[in-house]
Order: C-alpha cells, then structure tokens, then sequence
C-alpha cells in the first residue's frame, strides 16, 4: 500500500472511529447496563455469597478479577448489537457508495467497545475499593494487569463485531453473545476450580477465561501467577488474530451482496 493510501485508511479509520464513540456516547443506556450489571453482581457476590466461600483469602479480593473480566463480556455483546444495528439499518449500505475501507467501520465499533470498557472497568475498580478490595500491587504489576486486560478486551470486541455482522437484529446479537456472559461462571472467577464438580474443573481450567483471571489476581494480590500468564497471552493473542480475520472476513462476504 502506497503512504497516500495508508493515510487514506489511516483517516477512514479515525473517522469511524469518532462516529462509534459518539453513538456510544448517545446510547447512555446501553452504558448504563454495562456498568450497573457489574457492579449488582459484584456487591451480590461479596455481601450475600461471599460469607459462605472459603478461597483461602478476603473474598472481595478473590472475586474482583473475575469480575473485570465480567465487565468486558457485557461491554462486548453491547458492540455486537451495535454492528448488527449498522449492518441490517441500511447504513452499510450508505458506506458502500463512499471510498471508506472496510475494516474501518469494524475498527470504529471495536474502538468505541475499548472506551466503554476502560470507563466501566474503572468505575468497577473505584466501586471495589470501597467495598474493600485492597490489592497490593505495585506500578509494574497495575500495569500488566492493565495491559492484559486491554488485550483480552480488543480481541472479545474484534469476536463481538463478527458475530454482529452476520446477526439478523439487534436481538439476535444480544442473544449470540450470550456466551461472552456465561462462559466466567463457568471459570474460576467467583469460587476455585478446585471446588467444582469433578467432570466440570476440566471446563473450567481449559478455557481462555480462568488464565487471565488467574493472572490477573496474581498481578493484583500476590497470588501465584505459575504459568497462566504464558496461557493467558496465547489465549488472548491466538483469540484476537482469529478474531480480526473472521470478522473482516464475514464483512467482506455480507458486503459484497
């Protein structure tokens, strides 16, 4: 690709960009669930569940990773229906008469997905911190907690638009992400895998959910990272690749009707 094309992209991008963040911004009640969501079932958790899990540690302190991780699911399915609105409202089909890229619509929502994510993920914390979360990590570890947790958000997001464009409605995405919110319960966010039932700790230490959260809660509190974040980064990276291009790829297919 020549510069004035990789300028081209660059702008088509930032364009789309801004246009999602602003929808974003509009739909505050979308936002509103994704942070509200959260915080309901983590104050559920640490003051009704949380006196009757034993974790070998403070429970708020167990909990909270998962519960970051939670956030992003919900953050995510809001993108999937915000790429199947733009697909079946004849806005595509708008776009398709410009000289806009196509991976730039897709980038923009997978953007905005990132903003929403960082609010609701920061107010979660803030909401953590007063129920007692008192993690013990230092610069350094915040910040690979952080950047993980950036990583798993842009490759759930790229897996979110993907499924937006081949919904049918915004129903239907919201049912077909269905999964990003019920695969934590069946992690180890909210009570060791240990404790599961015996044919159900193989799902629960063998998915791309319990890594990251165990690597997250080790960054945070101290607990042993052993090899999960070696785990988490291949789940993350191998998700976000495979993501991008079936995404990118269902867009091309849809478009080109």
């Amino acid at each position: 690709m020549s510069h004035q094309g990789v300028a081209a992209a660059l702008s088509d991008t930032a364009t789309m960009i801004d246009r999602s963040v602003r929808l974003a911004r509009r739909n505050l009640d979308t936002l509103f669930a994704a942070i509200l969501l959260p915080l309901l079932m983590m104050a559920l958790f640490v003051y009704v569940f949380g006196g009757a899990i034993s974790t070998g540690t403070q429970y708020v302190n167990y909990v909270v990773p998962g519960i970051l991780l939670l956030t992003t699911g919900y953050g995510a399915a809001s993108t999937a229906m915000a790429v199947a609105d733009d697909m079946n409202s004849g806005m595509i089909d708008r776009l398709r008469s410009l000289p806009i890229r196509s991976i730039s619509v897709l980038t923009g929502h997978v953007a905005a997905s990132v903003a929403r994510n960082a609010l609701s993920t920061a107010i979660v914390v803030l909401a953590a911190l007063a129920m007692g979360f008192r993690p013990n990590a230092n610069v350094g570890e915040w910040l690979a907690a952080i950047g993980l947790l950036l990583l798993y958000v842009v490759a759930l997001s790229w897996l979110a638009a993907g499924l937006g464009v081949i919904a049918r409605s915004v129903e239907s995405a919201s049912t077909m992400s269905f999964f990003m919110l019920f695969l934590p319960y069946l992690s180890s966010a909210f009570v060791p895998a240990e404790t599961m039932p015996t044919w159900l700790q193989p799902i629960s230490k063998h998915q791309p959910i319990t890594p990251v959260i165990e690597t997250v809660r080790g960054f945070l509190t101290g607990a042993p990272v052993g090899n999960n974040g070696i785990r988490a980064l291949e789940w993350c990276c191998g998700l976000l690749v495979f993501s991008v291009l079936l995404a990118t790829s269902l867009y091309r297919k849809r478009t080109r009707r």
